[in-house]
């Protein structure tokens, strides 16, 4: 598990691993970065009163450095990719290892729940169990056991990272992706089984959301730049809209200035279809039965566009110009309310 400034959550993510009903041995590595909201001290505290929890630094900060560190300093023959914004659901550990035995796939993940407190965390929440949301990966609502691009966290054969050669440090997000590409190259399986799942809290506000979804795109971009269609295309939509709006501003504004008038202008006002027909997407996702109360629903006008636009311009600074030192500054400094 990779910890950074989540003290608000590590203690409930901790228990739900360590409550795991197991007939093998196991513990609970902790990659603890440079918090400053009380986290290492927690940790610390957490360990001390149980000896499965194991500490290792990860001064980097980085997600799959963390990773990294922690799978070599564990002693077992399966590795379990956790969260500390993430509780497992009782029994999770157990159906993995059942699920990896029964389909000799090398790494094996389930579906993504997100679950919210405030009416923001709850319409973020609802749109990360969306198709609309997310694009419809099949770790956020999958009903189909099968094989998988990738997986969500990972039940993984330890042999097999060491083959493969564990994660790729140089990739800040989308690190599971291109780890599964590996995988998959080398001649192995993924395997998502809807059976398993894990509770994910999303941010809590709308800045961290914009800036956790524009580094999750400018990473995505870094990979297309990588890897080019080993990407699926659904990535391809939040900045194919990005590049519509941009378009319909340069429009709007020579139409507005004379500069583009007449017939030609007719025709390049078809750039404002799609744009108006995502509105009505949005509105109808906002007030769709499911959406809550009426402040959810507010937010949800707001969280949708947010989610897509900053995720499609974090692509298109991937994909021009590399993502670079980018990170994920939501997780930074951040002031967390506990959960109850």
């Amino acid at each position: 598990m990779p910890v950074l400034n989540e003290r608000a959550y590590l203690e409930h993510a901790v228990s739900s691993v360590l409550a795991q009903d197991l007939d093998v041995p196991a513990e609970l590595v902790l990659a603890l970065g440079p918090s400053t909201d009380g986290t290492t001290d927690l940790a610390q505290r957490l360990a001390a009163a149980d000896d499965r929890i194991r500490l290792v630094d990860n001064p980097a900060a980085h997600i799959p450095v963390g990773l990294n560190a922690a799978i070599r300093a564990s002693r077992y023959a399966t590795v379990i990719r956790v969260d500390a914004h993430s509780e497992l659901a009782p029994g999770y550990a157990a159906l993995a290892l059942e699920t990896l035995d029964r389909t000799g796939a090398a790494n094996v993940g389930g579906v993504m729940h997100a679950e919210g407190r405030t009416p923001f965390q709850k319409a973020v929440a609802r749109l990360y169990n969306s198709p609309v949301g997310l694009g419809g990966g099949a770790y956020h609502g999958g009903a189909h056991e099968g094989e998988a691009e990738s997986a969500y966290l990972g039940v993984m054969r330890r042999v097999v990272l060491d083959e493969v050669g564990l994660f790729d440090e140089s990739i800040r997000r989308g690190e599971d992706w291109e780890l599964n590409l590996r995988i998959r190259q080398a001649g192995h399986r993924v395997w998502f089984d809807p059976r398993l799942s894990v509770t994910y809290w999303p941010r809590e506000s709308w800045l961290r959301l914009a800036r956790q979804f524009r580094a999750t795109g400018a990473w995505r971009g870094e990979l297309v730049r990588r890897f080019g269609r080993r990407n699926g295309l659904r990535y391809f939509a939040p900045p194919a809209l990005v590049l519509l709006v941009g378009l319909a501003v340069v429009i709007g504004a020579l139409q507005l200035t004379g500069v583009l008038t007449g017939i030609p202008s007719m025709i390049a006002s078809a750039v404002y279809l799609p744009l108006a027909a995502y509105v009505l997407l949005v509105i109808a996702v906002a007030v769709a039965p499911g959406g809550g109360g009426i402040r959810q629903r507010l937010w949800t006008l707001l969280v949708l566009p947010t989610m897509h636009v900053s995720w499609g311009l974090g692509f298109l600074g991937g994909v021009l110009k590399g993502a670079g030192d980018t990170v994920d500054a939501s997780r930074l400094g951040t002031r967390n309310t506990p959960l109850p």
